[in-house]
């Protein structure tokens, strides 16, 4: 048995004292999944992991302290986005005052894309994991100083101080080979999570993730953690897993977080039919591409509890769309939405303002395009470049020829515009984002829609009403209060 202790922490990535009023936070407090896989399987080793969630509890500090204090764990490892990763540092250095034997390890998407970098700059760091986490993390804790460089997807330093990085692996995870995530170790589950509202029928709610990767190469999307690999789990698996959340958690909804839900047909269908012959009483949310959907397909997904489906917009200015992902027809985008509402599910619309090349003209025509569309609801993100993502190396190398951008990795949440396209201002950008979002709820069949909710999600309403100042300035401005 291996006696070691780990402390994973999911950092918040801002000040606590501003987490009680931050509806962006009330609206959507994911779990984080990946830290609760990685626990399960180290729990499969019986080495010892306990989870902190700082987004979910903002006020974790004092736990971590108390759990540092009481149990002196070996290692600790933090989970963080680009927005959240100085705040894992913060952590970090207060850990080490603390334990200062104790090896801090950092993974994720943000420091799988800079690898070496974030050894040079943050020297509080004695190893990154890059990529998926599980079975390297394991290596890692079982592993003598001496024979590092045998562990593949590592950043670690040598005794001369030389940074390594060991390659990527060569062999990939089979998710079915993998436990369920343990939900258990979250403090509060599901309760203390939260999907976004008006996105689901029934409370309690939960997010699951099924597949890894994604088989598209968009220029705003960070890779650095699945590279270009595509796995998912089996119809069985995934039937067995929502089964386990019903089982022990009375699970009423699940939002998969999948970049592509649909991408693979067959087994859609068979966990469609899973869910029809053995029914859960769970109903679902799922993201796909336009061009994986058709009619039959809709009408099984409906059929076994399809509730939402959302869609990557992104702009309605298809030459604005084919600089960045490939299959800009947006034609065919209205077609497919079309066919959702047809079989009876609702359409989610996900865009992006402040691409590369965006104008005031592209704005436009995506107002306009939106707003033609009998969708549902849309969230508008403020495009960010995220150091793992295509785009971000032509931004830094072309610099003020497609626009500006100003690097702080604690603004780079997709909620402030730090890059700025040629021919734009910040400020005009500001007004402009506002505007389409003011425009959107000002429609009489969008107000309808959401008046539709007190009866189609009514603990959506309950959440509105308790905090409706935040959640009517988060709608409309797209900033923490």
């Amino acid at each position: 048995m291996i006696q070691k202790k780990i402390l994973l922490i999911h950092p918040l990535g801002y000040n606590s004292a501003n987490a009680k009023t931050d509806i962006s936070r009330k609206a959507n407090i994911m779990p984080p999944l990946g830290l609760a896989s990685i626990s399960a399987y180290l729990d499969q080793f019986q080495i010892n992991s306990h989870i902190i969630d700082c987004y979910a509890d903002p006020e974790s500090d004092e736990l971590i302290v108390k759990y540092l204090e009481n149990e002196a764990p070996v290692f600790i490892g933090f989970s963080c986005t680009t927005s959240s990763f100085l705040d894992g540092i913060r952590i970090a250095e207060y850990a080490k005052k603390i334990i200062p034997e104790t090896h801090i390890i950092f993974g994720g998407v943000h420091v799988s894309s800079l690898k070496e970098k974030i050894l040079q700059l943050y020297p509080i760091i004695d190893y990154v994991v890059v990529g998926e986490g599980e079975h390297t993390l394991y290596q890692l804790l079982r592993t003598n100083k001496t024979d590092l460089e045998k562990i593949k997807n590592i950043v670690f330093r040598k005794k001369n101080d030389k940074i390594i990085f060991t390659g990527f692996r060569n062999k990939l995870i089979d998710l079915d080979t993998l436990p369920f995530p343990a939900y258990k170790k979250l403090s509060g589950y599901p309760s203390s999570y939260k999907l976004p509202i008006f996105n689901y029928p029934k409370v309690p709610n939960a997010s699951c993730i099924s597949s890894r990767g994604c088989p598209y190469s968009c220029s705003y999307c960070d890779r650095s953690v699945f590279q270009k690999s595509f796995r998912y789990n089996s119809a069985r698996y995934l039937y067995n897993h929502l089964k386990y959340l019903k089982d022990n958690f009375n699970i009423r909804h699940i939002n998969f977080y999948d970049d592509q839900f649909t991408f693979n047909r067959p087994r859609v269908e068979e966990f469609a039919r899973l869910m029809i012959q053995n029914p859960l009483k769970i109903t679902f949310n799922c993201a796909a591409r336009a061009e994986h959907l058709d009619f039959e397909l809709l009408k099984l997904m409906k059929a076994a509890g399809c509730w939402m489906i959302s869609l990557g917009i992104e702009t309605g200015d298809e030459t604005l769309l084919a600089q960045h992902r490939q299959n800009p027809d947006l034609e065919m985008m209205r077609d497919k939405i079309h066919l959702i509402k047809k079989a009876g599910i609702r359409v989610k619309g996900l865009l992006m303002m402040g691409l590369p090349g965006e104008s005031e003209e592209s704005i436009k025509k995506s107002k306009a395009y939106v707003f033609s569309l009998p969708i549902d609801d849309f969230n508008l993100a403020k495009f960010t470049p995220f150091p793992g993502s295509p785009i971000y190396s032509k931004i830094k190398e072309q610099g003020e020829k497609i626009g500006t951008f100003t690097e702080d990795w604690e603004k780079m949440d997709c909620m402030q515009f730090l890059f700025i396209p040629k021919g734009l201002t910040k400020e005009r950008m500001e007004v402009l984002f506002i505007d389409f979002y003011k425009s959107h709820f000002k429609r009489t069949k969008v107000l309808m829609g959401y008046i539709s909710m007190i009866w189609r999600s009514p603990d959506s309403w309950i959440r509105f009403i308790k905090d409706i100042a935040g959640f009517l300035k988060f709608a409309f401005t797209n900033k923490r209060m």
